[in-house]
C-alpha cells in the first residue's frame, strides 16, 4: 500500500449560521488521484481550504506526510509542499509566464531580479511537462488551457506533492482535457499526491484511483473507483437514487414564441437566423469560441447589433440593452454567474429583488416588505434554493443555488423567453437535474427556452432541438432525438476555408 500524506481527522468548521464540515474524515496517498466528490455545499472546498491554510478548523487533527499541524497559513501549507488550483485561476495577466511561477519568491541578487535564471528554471519545469509555452510569455494572452498548464508548473517550482485541483476542465475543450489528463498521469508517476475535485463524473474513469464523498458538510464513504458503479456514486452524494440523468418531458409543439431574423454583432455572431416555438427546449452546441455566447448576449443587448430583427409572438421588439429586454420578457441567465449574473457581496433577497423592483413597490413607489417576502420565499421555495435565510449573501451560496437565484429573479418577472449560458457549469449532478426540471417546468409552461452547452450529453438528453455553430455561424440544424454525437460535432468543425 502507499504511503499515507494527507490526514485529517474528526474535522469541523462552523460558519455563521452554517455548519460546513462535521466530523469529516480524508486520505490522501502518494502516487494516487483521489476524487472528492460531493454536490454543491457538500463541503469539499471548505475541506480543501482547510488542508491548503486559508481556513483554520474548529477541531479535528490533520496530518501531513506524518507530521500533526495545528492552524496553517497559506506559507505554511505551501512549505509542508501542499499547492492549489482553483477553478477560477489565480494569475498576474500582465505579468509572464516566468515572472507568476516565481510570484513571492523571486530570484535576486544584489537587488536585481535574475529574469533570466527565472526563465530558465521555468523553461525546465514546463518541457518536463511537455508544455510548449515560452516563459517570456503575458499569461493574460494564452488561453484558459495554457494559464491552467502555467498553474500546475507553478505548483511544481514550489516542489508541490500535493496538488489540489478544483474543477480543472471546466472551461477545457476536448483535446485540452486529454492533454491535462496526461500531465495528470505523469505527475501521479512522479509519486505526487492529486485531489481532484470535478461534477464531470464521466471523466473519473481515466485518472482516478479512489473516491471520497461527502453529503451535507459530512463524510459518507471512501473507496477504490474500480469497486463502485456510476449509480452508486451519484447515490452516496445526493442521498438518494437519481432515476434519470437527463430527465425529458414531452410536450405538443405549439405556436411561434421567438424568431430572430440576420442577426450580425461583432465578428462572432453572423447572419444568425433562428426560431423557437412553445412546448420545445432549443440547445445550441458547437465548440469553444463558436460564437454562442456571443449569439445570446447579442440578443440581451448586451453587446450592440450590426444589424437584425427579433420577434416575440409575431411582434418585432427593439433591444438595444438589457432593459429593452427584460422588459420585452426576453432574459439571460449569463455563462459567469459571478461576474454577470450576481451581485455576490449583496444578499440572497437584494439578488432576487433588483430586477422587480417594480413588482414590489406600491403606488408612491415604496417597496413593500410583504409583497418582498412573498416574491422572495416564492423562488426559494419553487427552485429550492438552499440557504439559512434570505439575507445570506449571494457569494456565500454554493455554485448550483447559485444559478438557482440568477434564474429566480427572471423568473418572477413572468418571461416569455428564458436563454441559459451554460446553466450547469461548475455544479454538482442532483443541481444539475433540478435545472433540467426547470427547464422542463418552463417549456411546459409555454415559455420559449434556449440553452447553450459545451457538455454534448447534456444538449442530446435535455433538448429537443439542436442548433450547431461554428466560427459565429449556424452551420446545422438538428433533433435530438434523430442524431448522434459524430454528426453534431462534424457541423460544430465545418469551419471556412479562409485565405
Amino acid at each position: 500500500m502507499k504511503n499515507v500524506i494527507v490526514s485529517m481527522e474528526n474535522i469541523c468548521k462552523s460558519f455563521p449560521g452554517v455548519k460546513a464540515l462535521d466530523h469529516v474524515n480524508f486520505e490522501l496517498r502518494s502516487g494516487e488521484v483521489m476524487a472528492l466528490l460531493g454536490e454543491n455545499g457538500a463541503g469539499k472546498s471548505t475541506l480543501m481550504k482547510i488542508l491548503s491554510g486559508v481556513y483554520t478548523r474548529d477541531s479535528g487533527t490533520m496530518k501531513i506526510f506524518g507530521k500533526e499541524y495545528d492552524d496553517l497559513s497559506p506559507k505554511q501549507a505551501q512549505e509542508a509542499g501542499v499547492a492549489i488550483i482553483h477553478q477560477e485561476l489565480n494569475m498576474c495577466k500582465h505579468l509572464s509566464v516566468a515572472e507568476n511561477m516565481f510570484l513571492g519568491r523571486e530570484l535576486c541578487g544584489k537587488g536585481i531580479l535574475k529574469n533570466s535564471e527565472m526563465e530558465e528554471e521555468a523553461k525546465k519545469i514546463l518541457d518536463d511537462l511537455k508544455i510548449d509555452i515560452d516563459p517570456k510569455q503575458t499569461v493574460g494572452e494564452l488561453p484558459v488551457s495554457k494559464q491552467q498548464m502555467v498553474e500546475i508548473a507553478k505548483a511544481l517550482s514550489i516542489d508541490a506533492k500535493i496538488l489540489i485541483m478544483d474543477e480543472p476542465t471546466s472551461a477545457l475543450t476536448a483535446k485540452e482535457i486529454d492533454e491535462l489528463f496526461r500531465i495528470i498521469k505523469k505527475l501521479k508517476a512522479d509519486g505526487r499526491g492529486i485531489v481532484y475535485i470535478s461534477h464531470r463524473l464521466e471523466e473519473l474513469q481515466h485518472i482516478v484511483d479512489r473516491v471520497t464523498i461527502m453529503r451535507d458538510g459530512q463524510y459518507i464513504t471512501a473507496m477504490n473507483y474500480d469497486e463502485v458503479t456510476m449509480d452508486e456514486i451519484i447515490s452516496y452524494m445526493v442521498g438518494r437514487e437519481i432515476k434519470e440523468q437527463f430527465p425529458r418531458v414531452d410536450c405538443k409543439k405549439g405556436k411561434k414564441i421567438f424568431e430572430v431574423k440576420n442577426l450580425n454583432a461583432g465578428k462572432m455572431v453572423r447572419n444568425i437566423n433562428f426560431s423557437v416555438y412553445e412546448g420545445e427546449i432549443v440547445g445550441f452546441a458547437g465548440l469553444m469560441g463558436a460564437g454562442r455566447t456571443e449569439t445570446t448576449r447579442a440578443i440581451f443587448g448586451v453587446d450592440p447589433k450590426t444589424s437584425g430583427e427579433i420577434y416575440l409572438d409575431g411582434q418585432q421588439v427593439k433591444i438595444h440593452c438589457p432593459m429593452d429586454a427584460i422588459k420585452a420578457g426576453v432574459v439571460l441567465a449569463p455563462e459567469d454567474r459571478k461576474k454577470d449574473g450576481l451581485c455576490t457581496k449583496l444578499s440572497v433577497r437584494d439578488n432576487l429583488i433588483l430586477p422587480n423592483l417594480d413588482l414590489v413597490c406600491n403606488k408612491l413607489n415604496i417597496i413593500s416588505s410583504e409583497k418582498e417576502r412573498q416574491l422572495c420565499d416564492k423562488e426559494i421555495e419553487e427552485l429550492k434554493i438552499k440557504t439559512p435565510n434570505v439575507n445570506v449573501d449571494a457569494g456565500n451560496l454554493s455554485g448550483g443555488n447559485q444559478q438557482k437565484v440568477v434564474v429566480g429573479k427572471w423568473l418572477a418577472r413572468n418571461s416569455r423567453v428564458v436563454i441559459f449560458d451554460e446553466p450547469t457549469r461548475g455544479i454538482d449532478v442532483g443541481a444539475k437535474v433540478e435545472i433540467y426540471n426547470l427547464m422542463n417546468a418552463l417549456k411546459q409552461k409555454g415559455i420559449a427556452v434556449m440553452f447553450v452547452s459545451s457538455e454534448m450529453p447534456e444538449v442530446m438528453g435535455i433538448a429537443d432541438r439542436v442548433i450547431v455553430m461554428c466560427d459565429g455561424k449556424i452551420t446545422g440544424e438538428v433533433m435530438a432525438n434523430k442524431t448522434t454525437q459524430n454528426e453534431i460535432l462534424t457541423m460544430a468543425t465545418s469551419f471556412e476555408k479562409k485565405q
